[in-house]
């Protein structure tokens, strides 16, 4: 296994049209959920990929295990709890470049995933254990068997991504206090600019960067969005520029992509500058396409896109 990432996927509604949610009678439903993005982002890049989370016993969670199956990852490690529905949530776009989400998790499956429902042999054969700040915000269970996981690391290389979530914690304290946790266990963190300001406070990326190390990774990559990201180990550092995005349809998942192509660029063994252009190329295609998972490219979309492959000659 090169990744084992763990969270919750959810059942996505998006209405038909763009406007005031109250005002829509008509939705599409597809998947998301942070960790399963990246998950299906690595799958579609060639690398193998497995799973941990719970699903209800319902028709949404079961589309999400034939989805997740569907792009080849593997799901042997969630489990179905029949006492607890799988979550959903409303992503509304109010106008074009305004996309608002509700969420309706509190209770759901994924929420009740404890220490126990951790395959640790499985864990260890990985390469990479992926881990969010969303899964810890959204139960005392899931904080406690996210710590369990980083403790029990079994020499597996820890990537954290913040991915905060303001809306899941109680209070905004509390919500920096355990991200700034879970990143001092972590190999290797993925903030944003946003997430890292929140974090650290108003400074610059640089200092963002050596904060970070400073407190045990060995590898940080702040996000920058459009712009590139900006990667920091202990003895370099460099921008890195991002790709033009012609129509920017659904942001939902840039992140995760970014996440699945750092990863990618890991795997293959490409120096840090092209594991980082990688991240950047994949994170650009998942904004072109509607839906959170759906837009993460394969493999030969990510090499024309970085120049890699000569004209198109598929038209």
């Amino acid at each position: 296994m090169d990744v084992v990432t763990m969270g919750e996927s959810m059942a996505v509604f998006t209405p038909a049209s763009v406007g005031f949610m109250r005002q829509e009678v008509t939705f599409t439903r597809r998947i998301g959920g942070a960790e399963s993005n990246v998950a299906v982002g690595l799958a579609r890049l060639g690398h193998r990929v497995g799973w941990i989370s719970k699903v209800g016993d319902d028709e949404f969670g079961k589309a999400i295990l034939a989805f997740l199956q569907g792009e080849g990852v593997d799901v042997s490690r969630v489990k179905t709890d029949p006492k607890a529905p799988t979550g959903i949530y409303f992503k509304e776009k109010r106008r074009p470049g305004d996309t608002r989400v509700y969420y309706y998790r509190q209770g759901s499956a994924a929420s009740r995933l404890t220490p126990n429902d951790l395959d640790e042999e499985y864990i260890a054969k990985a390469k990479y254990l992926h881990i969010t700040g969303i899964t810890p915000a959204l139960s005392r269970d899931c904080y406690e068997t996210i710590v369990a996981a980083m403790a029990r690391r079994h020499g597996v290389n820890i990537v954290f991504d913040p991915n905060v979530r303001l809306k899941l914690w109680p209070k905004v304290e509390k919500a920096r206090e355990v991200l700034l946790q879970l990143a001092a266990r972590a190999d290797i963190i993925l903030p944003g600019a946003a997430e890292a300001a929140f974090l650290l406070g108003d400074q610059s990326v640089e200092e963002w960067g050596k904060q970070l190390l400073t407190a045990g990774a060995s590898l940080v990559v702040i996000k920058l969005g459009a712009s590139g990201a900006h990667y920091f180990t202990n003895t370099y550092h460099e921008y890195v520029p991002g790709f033009p995005v012609g129509q920017m349809v659904d942001p939902v998942g840039a992140g995760d992509g970014f996440a699945a192509g750092l990863l990618s660029g890991l795997l293959d063994g490409l120096h840090l500058t092209e594991a980082v252009q990688r991240a950047n190329a994949v994170g650009a295609l998942a904004t072109m396409v509607e839906g959170d998972a759906e837009g993460m490219p394969e493999r030969d979309e990510v090499e024309r896109l970085m120049g890699q492959q000569g004209e198109d000659v598929t038209r």
